[in-house]
């Protein structure tokens, strides 16, 4: 009997995607950004001696490519290769989709890929050379090698699995199915498949419930018989370190490195005023991942998609963000769109976002607005109508607080973009400390290389103000209350940060960790006489 059923849904035809909110959307936005970033964390250190806990990972690229300083390898240019399809909302079960897969592989390795596996390339080349349809094509040379190999149960499929589990967020039968199936065209053998099944079950559960749990429940989708042995596999991985996985070119030692690395990391207690967040756990077992050692990218991309999916875009590093690229040509605002638009079963929401060139400001915000920070010259504070000003811009950098466009941000000046994950919405934002740390600390690295810096949101009236009162304390002490004045009167009153309590409560956390002024409530007359009225 086959492992997998034959394309077909699972559950009524009625049943829809889950709705995501700002919450899941953000860890559906950290997916395929998280495995690129340990893909390029990784690169450098690839098959060297193993990094001392004392040494710290970096972008720095080089490794088997050699790549360029953030540049992903070829884990995450397949991985990219099958997200192509999964954002267009195909079932990737469908022999069309399947086609499409098989054909983006063929015209990646064709293409200049990098550093291919041994598997993957004997696998694509028989594939090259068959007949009919890419998809069966390759599925059965696949297939031919397994059963010719008793070594073929390689990690290349399952370092680039994450995106499946996005297109499934509602059915996890069909995501097992899915997931099974896609590792079949490169990696047929039994522990390909399972490994990718139960990383695909993490994935989906992360992004849903943003918990670990989802790997362990997986080992329901497996055949009953292996159940067993994977849940002694996770034992294993949760009582070792990851450099105790040493043959991690095999799918469960690498799976369980990077498990490893996962749960063996703890989890930073929140204390913003130490510069201390639960987020970081992203940073941490990501570099905990890459000191594995061995086949160092691909352990960190497998880890770095779980990671993602639990933590969100908004807990990647923004060091780490703005330095991640690779083939085609993408950055992570296009691993971001096609992350986001695979959980959207392929649709953009009703500004177009994550695909439309330029993200359009709400009717109340149309008017471009921009005013100088009180006490920095060199940081304009502004609203998201303001980067549809035609003509030069006096800025070198812009940092973005809301949603933008796929397109330059300015329509004139050629600028350095950050973008920061920081929704105005209390109760939205699952990092919100994080981010908001991070966004200040951007604008002050910008400023101290001398860099004229544009900081906005939609509005300008709560995120931007927001940030500008942190970038204040760390850049020349100012009092956050202080601050906060000096800001309201500068911005005459377009100001609505106090009504966002968790932010407003942030600025003060995050730099002198003193409580915040509250203003008296006031009682309108009609509240006052409702209670005698009948």
């Amino acid at each position: 009997m086959s492992r997998v059923r034959p394309a077909h849904h699972t559950e009524p035809l009625w049943t829809l995607a889950p709705r995501l909110d700002a919450l899941s959307t953000d860890r559906a936005a950290g997916v395929l950004l998280g495995a690129a970033v340990g893909d390029a964390l990784g690169v450098p250190y690839e098959f060297k001696p193993r990094l001392r806990d004392d040494q710290q990972p970096r972008m720095i690229g080089g490794g088997l490519g050699p790549y360029a300083p953030g540049e992903y390898s070829d884990d995450t240019q397949m991985h990219t290769c099958i997200a192509e399809v999964a954002a267009t909302g195909r079932d990737l079960r469908d022999a069309e989709a399947l086609d499409a897969i098989a054909t983006n592989f063929l015209g990646w390795i064709s293409g200049g890929a990098s550093d291919v596996g041994s598997q993957t390339r004997s696998v694509l080349s028989a594939a090259r050379q068959g007949r009919g349809a890419p998809g069966a094509v390759m599925l059965e040379a696949s297939r031919r090698f397994t059963a010719a190999h008793a070594r073929s149960a390689g990690n290349g499929s399952l370092m680039r699995t994450g995106i499946v589990a996005l297109a499934y967020l509602d059915d996890p039968q069909a995501m097992a199915e899915a997931a099974a199936t896609v590792s079949e065209l490169t990696h047929a053998d039994p522990d390909c498949l399972d490994a990718c099944v139960l990383w695909c079950s993490g994935i989906r559960a992360a992004v849903l419930n943003g918990t670990f749990d989802g790997v362990r429940e997986g080992l329901e989708l497996l055949p009953e018989d292996r159940r067993r042995m994977w849940a002694a596999r996770l034992d294993e991985a949760e009582a070792n370190p990851p450099h105790h996985f040493t043959h991690n070119g095999w799918v469960v030692h690498a799976l369980q490195a990077a498990w490893s690395a996962i749960t063996r990391t703890a989890v930073p207690e929140l204390s913003p005023t130490d510069g201390s967040f639960p987020a970081e756990h992203f940073r941490l077992a990501l570099e905990a991942a890459v000191r594995a050692g061995t086949d160092t990218d691909t352990v960190a991309a497998i880890a770095g998609s779980l990671l993602g999916a639990r933590w969100g875009c908004s807990a990647i590093p923004l060091e780490w963000q703005q330095a991640v690229n690779g083939r085609p040509h993408n950055t992570a605002p296009d691993l971001v769109r096609l992350a986001v638009l695979t959980a959207q079963d392929g649709q953009e929401d009703s500004d177009g976002w994550p695909s439309a060139p330029r993200v359009p400001s709400p009717p109340a915000s149309r008017r471009a607005r921009t005013v100088l920070h009180p006490d920095d010259p060199g940081l304009w504070l502004g609203n998201l109508a303001v980067t549809t000003c035609e003509g030069p811009a006096p800025v070198d950098a812009v940092v973005s607080l809301c949603r933008v466009g796929t397109g330059p941000i300015l329509m004139d000046t050629d600028v350095e973009h950050h973008r920061v994950w920081l929704v105005d919405k209390d109760g939205q934002n699952a990092n919100l400390h994080y981010a908001m740390d991070q966004a200040a600390r951007e604008v002050l690295r910008l400023r101290r290389e001398g860099k004229r810096v544009l900081l906005h949101c939609v509005a300008g009236e709560s995120r931007t103000p927001a940030i500008a009162a942190i970038y204040s304390f760390l850049a020349y002490g100012t009092d956050p209350s202080a601050a906060l004045h000096d800001l309201h009167r500068k911005m005459r009153g377009q100001w609505r940060l106090p009504a966002h309590a968790e932010m407003y409560d942030a600025v003060y956390e995050l730099t002198t960790g003193d409580v915040p002024p509250r203003k008296p409530r006031t009682r309108s007359w009609r509240s006052m006489v409702a209670p005698w009225t009948s």
